[in-house]
Protein backbone atom coordinates (compact mmCIF):
# COMPACT_ATOMS: atom_id res chain seq x y z
CA UNK A 1 0.00 0.00 0.00
CA UNK A 2 1.35 3.61 -0.97
CA UNK A 3 0.46 5.85 1.65
CA UNK A 4 -0.45 9.54 1.63
CA UNK A 5 2.12 12.08 3.30
CA UNK A 6 1.62 15.54 3.83
CA UNK A 7 4.93 17.66 4.63
CA UNK A 8 4.34 21.14 6.25
CA UNK A 9 7.61 23.73 5.56
CA UNK A 10 8.11 27.45 5.15
CA UNK A 11 11.18 26.76 3.66
CA UNK A 12 11.64 25.30 0.15
CA UNK A 13 15.07 23.72 0.83
CA UNK A 14 13.13 21.78 3.31
CA UNK A 15 10.26 20.44 1.51
CA UNK A 16 12.61 19.26 -1.51
CA UNK A 17 14.17 17.35 1.04
CA UNK A 18 11.59 15.75 1.96
CA UNK A 19 10.43 14.78 -1.13
CA UNK A 20 13.74 12.92 -2.17
CA UNK A 21 13.70 11.18 0.98
CA UNK A 22 10.29 9.57 0.43
CA UNK A 23 9.09 9.78 -3.07
CA UNK A 24 10.27 6.36 -3.83
CA UNK A 25 8.18 4.57 -1.24
CA UNK A 26 4.96 7.54 -0.17
CA UNK A 27 3.19 9.77 -2.08
CA UNK A 28 4.04 12.99 -0.53
CA UNK A 29 2.29 16.43 -0.78
CA UNK A 30 4.07 19.45 0.61
CA UNK A 31 2.72 23.05 1.58
CA UNK A 32 4.84 26.17 3.29
CA UNK A 33 2.01 26.83 5.44
CA UNK A 34 -0.88 25.82 7.88
CA UNK A 35 -3.61 27.02 5.86
CA UNK A 36 -2.46 25.86 2.62
CA UNK A 37 -2.00 22.48 4.64
CA UNK A 38 -5.87 22.20 5.68
CA UNK A 39 -6.91 23.07 2.14
CA UNK A 40 -4.95 19.77 0.85
CA UNK A 41 -6.58 18.20 4.04
CA UNK A 42 -10.06 19.32 2.97
CA UNK A 43 -9.28 17.11 -0.86
CA UNK A 44 -7.21 14.67 -0.23
CA UNK A 45 -7.15 11.38 2.35
CA UNK A 46 -3.56 12.20 4.30
CA UNK A 47 -2.22 9.15 6.31
CA UNK A 48 0.47 10.98 7.93
CA UNK A 49 1.32 14.37 8.54
CA UNK A 50 4.43 16.11 9.17
CA UNK A 51 4.86 19.82 10.41
CA UNK A 52 7.51 22.02 11.13
CA UNK A 53 6.53 24.24 14.32
CA UNK A 54 7.94 27.91 13.54
CA UNK A 55 6.04 28.86 10.74
CA UNK A 56 4.49 32.46 9.17
CA UNK A 57 0.57 32.85 9.74
CA UNK A 58 0.15 29.66 11.95
CA UNK A 59 2.64 27.35 14.03
CA UNK A 60 2.80 23.73 14.01
CA UNK A 61 1.24 23.10 16.89
CA UNK A 62 -1.69 25.34 15.72
CA UNK A 63 -2.08 23.68 12.20
CA UNK A 64 -2.01 20.17 13.85
CA UNK A 65 -4.45 21.26 15.98
CA UNK A 66 -6.75 22.22 13.67
CA UNK A 67 -6.05 19.48 11.28
CA UNK A 68 -7.66 16.85 14.22
CA UNK A 69 -11.14 18.27 12.84
CA UNK A 70 -10.52 17.78 9.38
CA UNK A 71 -8.41 14.19 9.32
CA UNK A 72 -8.68 12.89 12.73
CA UNK A 73 -6.97 9.43 11.54
CA UNK A 74 -4.15 10.76 10.36
CA UNK A 75 -0.65 10.49 12.25
CA UNK A 76 0.85 13.59 13.39
CA UNK A 77 4.84 14.33 13.96
CA UNK A 78 6.08 17.28 14.75
CA UNK A 79 9.83 18.51 13.83
CA UNK A 80 10.87 21.37 15.98
CA UNK A 81 14.15 23.09 17.31
CA UNK A 82 16.16 22.74 20.29
CA UNK A 83 14.13 25.85 22.15
CA UNK A 84 10.74 24.47 21.37
CA UNK A 85 10.27 22.08 24.70
CA UNK A 86 6.98 24.09 25.12
CA UNK A 87 5.57 23.73 21.79
CA UNK A 88 6.68 20.11 22.51
CA UNK A 89 4.32 20.00 25.43
CA UNK A 90 1.67 21.53 24.36
CA UNK A 91 1.59 19.33 21.18
CA UNK A 92 1.81 16.12 23.35
CA UNK A 93 -1.53 17.83 25.60
CA UNK A 94 -3.75 19.51 22.65
CA UNK A 95 -2.40 17.49 19.33
CA UNK A 96 -1.95 13.86 20.24
CA UNK A 97 1.56 14.16 18.18
CA UNK A 98 2.34 10.46 17.79
CA UNK A 99 6.37 11.73 17.45
CA UNK A 100 8.80 15.00 17.45
CA UNK A 101 12.01 14.97 15.43
CA UNK A 102 14.56 17.64 16.27
CA UNK A 103 16.18 19.26 14.11
CA UNK A 104 18.56 19.09 12.41
CA UNK A 105 17.58 15.75 11.29
CA UNK A 106 18.88 12.52 9.83
CA UNK A 107 16.85 11.24 6.76
CA UNK A 108 17.71 7.76 7.70
CA UNK A 109 16.57 8.35 10.98
CA UNK A 110 13.54 10.19 10.05
CA UNK A 111 12.59 7.31 7.45
CA UNK A 112 12.78 4.75 10.46
CA UNK A 113 10.41 7.28 12.39
CA UNK A 114 8.17 7.16 9.40
CA UNK A 115 7.97 3.63 8.69
CA UNK A 116 7.07 3.10 12.32
CA UNK A 117 4.60 5.26 12.66
CA UNK A 118 2.55 3.80 9.46
CA UNK A 119 3.15 0.59 10.57
CA UNK A 120 0.80 1.56 13.84
CA UNK A 121 -1.18 3.34 12.24
CA UNK A 122 -2.23 0.28 9.62
CA UNK A 123 -2.54 -1.39 12.79
CA UNK A 124 -5.23 0.97 14.15
CA UNK A 125 -7.00 0.51 10.81
CA UNK A 126 -7.39 -3.63 11.17
CA UNK A 127 -8.02 -2.87 14.37
CA UNK A 128 -10.80 -0.84 13.57
CA UNK A 129 -12.09 -2.97 10.59
CA UNK A 130 -11.94 -5.82 13.09
CA UNK A 131 -14.13 -3.95 15.03
CA UNK A 132 -16.73 -3.14 12.47
CA UNK A 133 -16.31 -6.86 11.55
CA UNK A 134 -17.37 -7.48 15.27
CA UNK A 135 -20.14 -5.55 15.23
CA UNK A 136 -22.07 -7.21 12.01
CA UNK A 137 -21.35 -10.84 13.15
CA UNK A 138 -22.97 -10.19 16.44
CA UNK A 139 -25.65 -7.94 16.13
CA UNK A 140 -27.69 -10.38 15.91
CA UNK A 141 -26.66 -11.77 19.11
CA UNK A 142 -27.07 -8.06 20.56
CA UNK A 143 -30.55 -7.28 20.24
CA UNK A 144 -31.27 -10.50 21.86
CA UNK A 145 -29.51 -9.68 24.72
CA UNK A 146 -30.62 -6.04 24.89
CA UNK A 147 -33.95 -7.24 24.34
CA UNK A 148 -34.20 -10.08 27.33
CA UNK A 149 -32.99 -6.97 29.63
CA UNK A 150 -35.98 -5.41 28.39
CA UNK A 151 -38.09 -7.86 29.27
CA UNK A 152 -36.49 -8.24 32.98
CA UNK A 153 -36.96 -4.43 33.31
CA UNK A 154 -39.95 -3.38 32.02
CA UNK A 155 -38.93 -0.05 33.49
CA UNK A 156 -35.66 0.16 31.53
CA UNK A 157 -37.28 -0.52 28.02
CA UNK A 158 -34.64 0.59 25.35
CA UNK A 159 -31.72 1.85 28.31
CA UNK A 160 -29.18 0.18 26.32
CA UNK A 161 -29.89 1.81 22.77
CA UNK A 162 -30.72 5.26 24.69
CA UNK A 163 -27.35 4.91 26.66
CA UNK A 164 -25.03 3.86 23.08
CA UNK A 165 -26.58 6.71 21.77
CA UNK A 166 -25.64 9.66 24.22
CA UNK A 167 -22.26 8.00 24.31
CA UNK A 168 -22.02 7.87 20.57
CA UNK A 169 -23.07 11.71 20.32
CA UNK A 170 -20.69 12.70 23.27
CA UNK A 171 -17.68 10.93 22.20
CA UNK A 172 -18.17 12.25 17.92
CA UNK A 173 -18.27 15.75 20.16
CA UNK A 174 -14.78 14.10 22.13
CA UNK A 175 -13.68 13.78 18.61
CA UNK A 176 -12.35 10.09 19.50
CA UNK A 177 -11.19 7.88 17.06
CA UNK A 178 -13.67 5.80 14.55
CA UNK A 179 -11.71 2.52 16.15
CA UNK A 180 -13.06 4.00 19.95
CA UNK A 181 -16.60 5.08 18.59
CA UNK A 182 -17.03 1.56 17.38
CA UNK A 183 -15.95 0.61 20.66
CA UNK A 184 -18.16 2.91 22.58
CA UNK A 185 -20.83 1.52 20.46
CA UNK A 186 -20.59 -2.48 21.05
CA UNK A 187 -19.84 -1.50 24.76
CA UNK A 188 -22.53 0.61 25.23
CA UNK A 189 -25.09 -2.25 23.94
CA UNK A 190 -23.19 -4.70 26.40
CA UNK A 191 -22.49 -2.55 29.37
CA UNK A 192 -25.39 -4.10 31.35
CA UNK A 193 -25.46 -7.62 30.33
CA UNK A 194 -24.58 -9.13 33.44
CA UNK A 195 -27.92 -8.11 34.84
CA UNK A 196 -29.36 -10.84 32.99
CA UNK A 197 -28.05 -13.30 35.79
CA UNK A 198 -29.91 -10.60 38.24
CA UNK A 199 -32.87 -11.72 40.28
CA UNK A 200 -36.04 -9.68 38.68
CA UNK A 201 -37.31 -9.63 42.09
CA UNK A 202 -34.39 -7.24 43.27
CA UNK A 203 -34.02 -5.39 39.62
CA UNK A 204 -37.85 -4.70 40.44
CA UNK A 205 -38.26 -4.34 43.80
CA UNK A 206 -40.26 -0.60 45.16
CA UNK A 207 -38.15 0.23 47.64
CA UNK A 208 -34.51 0.86 47.83
CA UNK A 209 -32.39 -1.81 47.95
CA UNK A 210 -30.75 -3.10 50.98
CA UNK A 211 -26.91 -3.01 51.21
CA UNK A 212 -26.94 -6.88 50.68
CA UNK A 213 -29.02 -6.52 47.49
CA UNK A 214 -27.00 -3.46 46.61
CA UNK A 215 -23.94 -6.07 46.96
CA UNK A 216 -26.32 -8.71 44.32
CA UNK A 217 -26.05 -5.84 42.08
CA UNK A 218 -22.78 -4.79 41.80
CA UNK A 219 -21.43 -8.49 40.62
CA UNK A 220 -23.40 -8.00 37.42
CA UNK A 221 -20.03 -6.23 36.35
CA UNK A 222 -18.35 -9.48 36.82
CA UNK A 223 -21.04 -11.69 35.28
CA UNK A 224 -21.03 -9.65 32.16
CA UNK A 225 -17.45 -10.00 32.06
CA UNK A 226 -17.64 -13.25 32.04
CA UNK A 227 -20.17 -13.74 29.55
CA UNK A 228 -17.63 -11.48 27.13
CA UNK A 229 -14.28 -12.53 28.04
CA UNK A 230 -14.20 -15.66 26.03
CA UNK A 231 -14.48 -13.70 23.11
CA UNK A 232 -10.64 -12.88 22.83
CA UNK A 233 -11.82 -10.54 19.75
CA UNK A 234 -13.52 -8.03 22.47
CA UNK A 235 -11.14 -7.54 24.44
CA UNK A 236 -11.20 -4.05 24.17
CA UNK A 237 -15.05 -4.05 24.83
CA UNK A 238 -14.73 -6.18 27.88
CA UNK A 239 -12.43 -3.90 29.74
CA UNK A 240 -14.78 -0.61 29.10
CA UNK A 241 -17.82 -3.12 30.31
CA UNK A 242 -15.15 -4.24 33.64
CA UNK A 243 -14.99 -0.12 34.73
CA UNK A 244 -18.07 1.28 33.37
CA UNK A 245 -18.91 1.92 37.13
CA UNK A 246 -15.37 2.97 38.61
CA UNK A 247 -15.88 7.01 39.90
CA UNK A 248 -13.63 9.99 39.14
CA UNK A 249 -12.80 9.91 42.39
CA UNK A 250 -11.75 6.36 42.83
CA UNK A 251 -14.57 5.20 45.40
CA UNK A 252 -16.37 3.02 42.55
CA UNK A 253 -15.75 -0.47 42.16
CA UNK A 254 -14.90 -3.17 41.18
CA UNK A 255 -11.36 -1.78 41.31
CA UNK A 256 -11.84 1.27 42.68
CA UNK A 257 -9.57 3.02 39.54
CA UNK A 258 -9.62 6.80 38.98
CA UNK A 259 -9.33 9.73 36.91
CA UNK A 260 -7.45 8.59 33.47
CA UNK A 261 -7.00 4.88 34.77
CA UNK A 262 -10.43 4.64 33.82
CA UNK A 263 -10.85 4.20 30.42
CA UNK A 264 -12.57 7.17 28.30
CA UNK A 265 -14.95 5.48 27.22
CA UNK A 266 -16.03 3.56 30.30
CA UNK A 267 -15.98 7.53 31.79
CA UNK A 268 -18.54 8.06 28.65
CA UNK A 269 -20.94 5.15 29.13
CA UNK A 270 -20.51 6.22 33.41
CA UNK A 271 -22.43 9.81 32.39
CA UNK A 272 -24.64 8.82 29.73
CA UNK A 273 -25.84 5.57 32.09
CA UNK A 274 -26.31 7.88 35.07
CA UNK A 275 -28.61 10.47 33.45
CA UNK A 276 -30.52 7.84 31.49
CA UNK A 277 -30.96 6.07 35.20
CA UNK A 278 -32.55 9.79 36.56
CA UNK A 279 -34.66 10.49 33.75
CA UNK A 280 -36.88 7.31 33.76
CA UNK A 281 -39.11 5.76 35.75
CA UNK A 282 -37.46 3.26 38.28
CA UNK A 283 -39.53 0.78 40.35
CA UNK A 284 -38.81 2.40 43.55
CA UNK A 285 -39.38 5.96 42.20
CA UNK A 286 -40.28 8.72 39.55
CA UNK A 287 -38.08 9.96 36.38
CA UNK A 288 -36.23 13.56 37.31
CA UNK A 289 -36.97 16.07 34.10
CA UNK A 290 -34.12 16.90 31.96
CA UNK A 291 -33.17 19.72 33.20
CA UNK A 292 -32.76 18.51 37.01
CA UNK A 293 -30.82 15.36 35.65
CA UNK A 294 -28.26 17.97 33.91
CA UNK A 295 -27.60 19.63 37.00
CA UNK A 296 -27.28 16.02 39.47
CA UNK A 297 -24.44 15.57 36.58
CA UNK A 298 -22.92 18.99 37.47
CA UNK A 299 -22.78 18.05 41.36
CA UNK A 300 -21.04 14.68 40.31
CA UNK A 301 -18.09 16.69 39.10
CA UNK A 302 -14.85 15.47 40.30
CA UNK A 303 -16.40 12.67 42.39
CA UNK A 304 -18.52 10.51 40.54
CA UNK A 305 -17.31 11.69 36.92
CA UNK A 306 -14.76 13.78 34.70
CA UNK A 307 -15.13 17.38 34.08
CA UNK A 308 -14.72 16.89 30.73
CA UNK A 309 -17.22 14.48 29.95
CA UNK A 310 -20.02 15.45 31.40
CA UNK A 311 -18.94 18.82 29.76
CA UNK A 312 -19.57 16.73 26.16
CA UNK A 313 -22.72 14.96 27.49
CA UNK A 314 -24.44 18.45 28.20
CA UNK A 315 -23.37 19.94 24.93
CA UNK A 316 -25.60 17.41 23.10
CA UNK A 317 -27.92 15.89 25.59
CA UNK A 318 -30.21 18.65 24.59
CA UNK A 319 -30.63 17.73 20.96
CA UNK A 320 -29.62 13.79 21.06
CA UNK A 321 -32.24 12.68 24.04
CA UNK A 322 -34.94 13.58 21.09
CA UNK A 323 -32.81 11.42 18.79
CA UNK A 324 -32.51 8.51 21.22
CA UNK A 325 -36.39 8.20 21.40
CA UNK A 326 -36.65 7.51 17.81
CA UNK A 327 -33.83 5.47 17.53
CA UNK A 328 -35.17 3.10 20.36
CA UNK A 329 -38.76 2.48 18.70
CA UNK A 330 -37.08 1.18 15.70
CA UNK A 331 -37.31 -2.72 16.55
CA UNK A 332 -34.16 -3.77 14.07
CA UNK A 333 -32.09 -0.78 14.13
CA UNK A 334 -28.63 -1.70 13.61
CA UNK A 335 -26.61 1.33 14.06
CA UNK A 336 -26.31 4.05 16.33
CA UNK A 337 -24.99 6.28 14.12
Amino acid sequence: MRYNILVVDDEENNLQLFIRTFRKKYEVFTAKTGIAALDILKNNKIDLIISDQRMPEMEGVEFLKQSMDISPESVRILITGYADANAIINAINTVKIHRYIKKPWIPEDLINVVDASLELYQLNIDNQQLTFDLKDLFSGTITAITEALDAKDPYTFGRSKRVTYYSLETGKYLNLSDTLLSELELAGLLHDIGMIGISESIINKSEMLESEEFEIIKKHVNTGVKILEEIKQLESVVNIVRTHHERYDGSGYPFGLKGEEIPICARIIAVADAYDGIVSDRAYRKAVSHEAAKEELKKEIGTQFDGGIVDAFLAVIDEARYKADLICSEPDNKSQE
